[in-house]
């Protein structure tokens, strides 16, 4: 029998917010014949530059596509290696391995869950290309660290963005930090396009790269061909474009990032002022007064009383109908294919561990209004006050 076997949640963890005009903007592309190449991912990507402050931006098929898309754009591949935090999403590293490069881990801050900057400069060898830093659930990573880190040793610096769309760190958006960031549009991101991503930069040479690799190296799109059917493939490519029905969601999706993002930072400062209330618990958030939060979710990093009862903890909260999860389950060097291919030191990653290992991440989305946050305040205060009294439940 599955232990988590239940209702189906009625206060999911995440969910997209579409309404009629995502849906008629969809019907309209369908409508036109063009679901490639076209003049709605061009839309697409002015809109996203307009919000982030960015030169360029290119739509892709994913996030992991456009983190690979960097890589390649900049010729990192066998024989080179990548710094990267060991608490992230397995795409993060996937993205090194799929370029040939070796990643190579650095452990976290406690208090963020972001890397560690005074950890990276030990790891940097001749053979260390770049910096990936994961501005974690939307907590802006130190980057005034992180570039002087990188100027000093001649490296890139890439910005996996995935859960950081609205989020800046002295005023200036995540994503331009760095040579470039990635974001992601997955359904329970903090906007969606169904499936796919962004890459955005203020470098006019890995733009254009980037653009030209995502589609095979063709030098033309369907729209710029005089004669239809004559191209030619002036480099290789990789086929990560997004479509127009994709990024028609997309376009009407970043006309409502605004309220999406007030929404999240109301739930966000609600929810943690009730649980800051238990003893010794741990709510991971921006710990720079420059550092501007886009509150992705809520991880709470539960007491060490508590943290043997996580699973009992997750259940309770489930037959609740309160929606959960984990981020992230592992350290990813502790996963399964990176500890077999590169070995695993416990004490090198004790702080990604502690947050793999101890936290609860609770919704804040938009899709809760005040009532939902009030709710899962109180049943994770009562039921937390009841796991540390060891009362059967």
């Amino acid at each position: 029998m599955n232990f988590f076997k239940i209702k189906k949640n009625k206060i999911p963890f995440g969910k997209p917010l579409v309404d009629f005009k995502e849906i008629n903007s969809v019907t309209k592309v369908l409508k036109s014949g063009i679901y490639a190449h076209g003049p709605i991912s061009n839309l697409f990507e002015k809109k996203f530059c307009s919000f982030t402050g960015a030169k360029f931006s290119s739509t892709v098929s994913s996030c992991t596509a456009g983190m690979h898309l960097f890589y390649f754009a900049l010729g990192i591949g066998r024989g080179d290696e990548v710094i990267v935090p060991a608490q992230t999403h397995t795409a993060t590293a996937h993205a090194v391995e799929l370029s040939g490069a070796k990643p190579v881990f650095v452990d976290c801050e406690i208090e963020t869950g972001n890397i560690d900057p005074e950890k990276i400069q030990k790891k940097i060898t001749k053979k260390t290309k770049a910096i990936c830093v994961v501005h974690f659930l939307g907590i802006p990573v130190d980057m005034k660290k992180i570039n002087y880190i990188a100027k000093k040793n001649n490296l890139f610096v890439l910005e996996d963005c995935a859960l950081s769309l609205g989020a800046s760190y002295n005023k200036t958006h995540t994503g331009i930090l760095g040579d470039a960031g990635v974001f992601s549009f997955y359904p329970a991101k903090h906007i969606t396009t169904g499936e796919g991503g962004m890459v955005i930069t203020n470098n006019k040479k890995i733009y254009e790269k980037i653009k030209l690799s995502k589609s095979l190296g063709i030098n033309k799109t369907f729209l710029e061909r005089k004669t239809p059917g004559v191209y030619d493939a002036i480099s290789l490519g990789f086929n990560y474009r997004m479509s127009e029905i994709h990024a028609a969601i997309g376009v009407e999706q970043i006309k409502k990032i605004n309220k999406f993002l007030s929404i999240r930072k109301k739930n966000f400062n609600f929810l943690k002022k009730q649980i800051n209330k238990i003893k010794d618990v741990i709510i991971l958030d921006s710990q720079n007064s420059s550092s501007k939060n886009s509150y992705y979710c809520m991880n709470i990093i539960l007491p060490i009383k508590l943290a043997n009862k996580r699973m009992n903890f997750i259940k309770k909260l489930n037959e609740k109908n309160i929606g959960t999860s984990i981020y992230y389950p592992q350290p990813v060097p502790r996963m399964s294919y990176y500890k077999k291919k590169y070995g695993y030191l416990r004490k090198n990653f004790l702080n990604a561990e502690i947050i793999s290992d101890r936290c609860i991440s609770l919704p804040v989305g938009p899709h809760l209004n005040s009532f939902d946050i009030k709710y899962i305040a109180r049943h994770f205060m009562e039921i937390a006050k009841i796991l540390k009294n060891r009362k059967k439940i």
